[in-house]
């Protein structure tokens, strides 16, 4: 089977809670699988098996400190997944503005019910 596009792969990545929990706190600075494994009730190799995946998207690097395997938030893909968001952001701003114009009117103007 072909492997996905990276951009799939990251959104693939992200679609999971625990996943995007795991990117949080590795935002904070690097982490071992134990710490990352902590606020969750999850097993270890369950833990493991969601640093694959991050991991295979490009989210995460693995480094090597002793018998440490200690994770890093590699950025880069969320930085291409919020380029290719950026036009959607654009045309809900634009909606979201749009709505903000026609409520001030409303409330200026409370008589003026045409839409």
């Amino acid at each position: 089977m072909p492997r996905p596009d990276p951009l799939s792969e990251t959104f693939a990545a992200l679609a999971d809670p625990t996943r995007r929990a795991i990117l949080a706190r590795l935002r904070l600075g690097q982490a071992t699988v134990t710490e990352l494994a902590e606020p969750f009730d999850f097993s270890l190799p369950a833990i493991s098996r969601h640093l694959k995946v991050l991991e295979q998207a490009g989210l995460i690097t693995r480094g090597r400190d002793a018998q440490w395997r200690p994770c890093r938030l590699a950025a880069d893909p969320l930085r291409e997944a919020a380029e290719w968001m950026e036009p959607y952001r654009r045309f809900w701003n634009d909606r979201f503005d749009g709505l903000d114009d026609r409520l001030l009117a409303i409330r200026d103007n409370p008589q003026d019910t045409e839409f």
